[in-house]
């Protein structure tokens, strides 16, 4: 590949990274994207779209199928309080769905893909290369635990304690709902997601050493629904979660998504918060300290509201999660409409 006629390399073929290939290419900037995996990658996640997710993909031409979302329920016992969302659905998708969808729409607006690793970064002052390509703007999109991040020095090490992991696998069962559900056992939350006429996907957020059996073994009625069903994919990991960075642009470097620092996925943000930096990157190449604006606008609710989600989870009082929703219906329901945007 000729290092002249390459705008913009991202690293990591990712979701948030084909979205950051996609934004370029409709800004009608070339693009190469660096991805060593070939196919469709799959991942721990609770794989739900809320709406403000679905209108961002669909603005980039992308409407992967799945099932309809209409709200969330936080369950714990026999207690629980639902909200619907007040205007679009939103969408349970199975990420490889997802991904795929992505990748063949990057493909179509004529990205290329560079199957290798991104190896070394070289830092120019009209240029940067990764994986022997060479091009005006590097984008780091390559996840939780980011080499682009770390070669760079850009990663702070969070502290050990209170470290949270994320388990998912499917089950191949009937949805019962079209509600998200969110339930809030002891010591993990297990959400619950339809992703097909034929199937949910069973998702824990927990301390190391959490387990979809002994999430699942604390929520009786699900446990009932679950019982006799066997699983329609093989068991995936993602942590820590947590994640902090000390920068996420400088000169002609950006970090874009998880890669940029993460704190949890209890509210199920990830992707609506890296879509949306995608977008601000890809319009402030530039710019970094413009991105660097961009950046803490676009996830400043996401931080905010899930750090302290994440403190009370992990505190004496996490019990009174659900008691409290109940309690005050109309905070949770103006809790789940902000997730929803």
């Amino acid at each position: 590949m000729t290092a002249a006629d390459v705008d913009v390399l991202v690293v990591g073929g990712g979701p948030v990274g084909l979205a950051a290939a996609i934004e370029a290419r409709l800004a009608g900037l070339s693009v190469a994207v660096v991805e060593p995996r070939s196919g469709t990658i799959d991942k721990a996640c609770g794989e739900g779209l809320m709406p403000g997710t679905l209108a961002a993909l669909q603005r980039l031409g992308v409407d992967p199928p799945g099932h309809v979302i209409a709200g969330i329920s936080y369950r714990a016992g026999a207690r629980h309080v639902d909200h619907r969302f007040a205007t679009d659905a939103g969408r349970g998708v199975r990420r490889t769905v997802l991904h795929a969808a992505l990748l063949a729409r990057a493909h179509e607006l004529g990205a290329v893909h560079v199957s290798s690793r991104a190896g070394a970064i070289e830092l120019g002052t009209d240029h940067v290369s990764a994986a022997g390509v060479s091009a005006r703007w590097l984008l780091g999109c390559d996840g939780l635990h980011s080499t682009v991040r770390r070669s760079l020095g850009w990663e702070v090490t969070p502290r050990r304690a209170g470290r949270r992991y994320g388990l998912r696998r499917h089950v191949a069962v009937a949805p019962w709902s079209d509600l998200v559900e969110v339930h809030w056992g002891p010591r993990s939350e297990l959400y619950v997601t339809p992703v097909d006429d034929s199937t949910v996907g069973v998702a824990v957020l927990g301390p190391r050493g959490s387990t979809i059996e002994e999430a699942v073994a604390s929520a009786p009625e699900l446990a009932e629904r679950l019982a006799d069903h066997g699983p329609a994919s093989e068991l995936k990991g993602a942590g820590p979660l947590l994640q902090r960075t000390s920068r996420r642009a400088l000169g002609r470097v950006r970090l874009v998504g998880d890669a940029s620092g993460y704190v949890d996925a209890l509210t199920g943000e990830g992707l609506r918060v890296g879509l949306a930096q995608a977008r601000v990157a890809v319009a402030t190449l530039d710019d970094p300290e413009g991105y660097e604006r961009a950046w803490r606008r676009e996830t400043r609710d996401y931080r905010l509201l899930t750090t302290g989600l994440v403190a009370w989870a992990r505190s004496p009082a996490r019990s009174a999660v659900v008691p409290v929703a109940r309690a005050a219906p109309g905070v949770y329901a103006g809790v789940v409409e902000r997730l929803a945007r």
